[in-house]
C-alpha cells in the first residue's frame, strides 16, 4: 500500500488535529501548502509560532491581548460599571459588532458542564468575583450561551453574585436554544442585548 512521504503525513495529521476539519480537508490542505509560493509556508509556520509566543490571557477580564492589559480594559470611552460575562473570547468580538454594547467583559474561558469534569473551580469565575469585590461594577450582563450548560453556568453566577447587590441580567433569548452566541447575526444579538432581563433570588 503507497504512502505519502513522512513529512506530508505528519502535515495531513497536524492539520486533521483542528476542529471541523476532516481527513479529506486536512488531505487538501497539505497539499496546499505542499503546491504554494515558497514563502507561504514559512508564513503560515511564523504565524502559528507568533500567536502562541505572543498572545496571552488580560489581566483583567482574560480576553486574548499580546499586553498585559487588553485594548477594551485599557479604553477610557467604556462604561465601566458594567461588565457582560461570555464563555469564550470569539463571543466578545460578536458582541462587539452589534455596536449595542459599551461595558467592559469577563470571559471565563468555559461553562460549568460536569459530564466534561468542569465546574466553577476550572473556569475564571475567582477573577470575576474579585473584580465584584471593588464596589464599581453596577450590573453584570450574564451572556452565556443557549445551552443546558450556559444556562446552569448563567444561574450558578447569578445566584454567586446576588448577595453582593449588584444586578444581574441576562440577555435576552433572541439565540436559538443550542446556539453559540459567535454563531449569531448581529441583529438577533443586538435584540438580545436590549431585551435583557433582570434575575433575581
Amino acid at each position: 500500500m503507497y504512502d505519502y512521504p513522512e513529512p506530508i503525513e505528519k502535515l495531513i495529521e497536524a492539520f486533521a488535529k483542528l476542529p471541523g476539519i476532516g481527513p479529506k480537508t486536512a488531505q487538501r490542505l497539505a497539499f496546499y501548502v505542499l503546491k504554494s509560493k515558497n514563502d507561504y509556508p514559512e508564513e503560515l509556520g511564523k504565524a502559528v509560532l507568533e500567536i502562541k509566543q505572543k498572545i496571552k490571557l488580560c489581566q483583567i477580564c482574560g480576553n486574548y491581548t499580546d499586553q498585559d492589559h487588553c485594548s477594551i480594559c485599557r479604553s477610557n470611552t467604556r462604561n465601566k460599571e458594567v461588565i457582560c460575562v461570555v464563555e469564550d473570547p470569539k463571543d466578545v468580538l460578536a458582541l462587539e459588532k452589534t455596536n449595542e454594547y459599551r461595558g467592559l467583559y469577563h470571559v471565563l474561558h468555559g461553562a460549568i458542564s460536569p459530564i466534561d469534569g468542569i465546574g466553577p473551580e476550572q473556569l475564571m469565575v475567582r477573577e470575576l468575583l474579585k473584580r465584584l469585590e471593588t464596589g464599581e461594577i453596577k450590573e453584570i450582563i450574564l451572556a452565556t450561551n443557549s445551552t443546558i450548560e450556559g444556562d446552569t453556568t448563567s444561574l450558578y453566577l447569578a445566584k454567586l453574585v446576588s448577595p453582593l447587590n449588584i444586578k444581574v441580567t441576562r440577555i435576552a433569548q433572541g439565540i436559538p436554544v443550542g446556539g453559540d452566541i459567535d454563531y449569531a447575526d448581529e441583529i438577533t444579538l443586538s435584540k438580545a442585548f436590549i431585551g435583557r432581563r433582570e434575575i433575581s433570588f
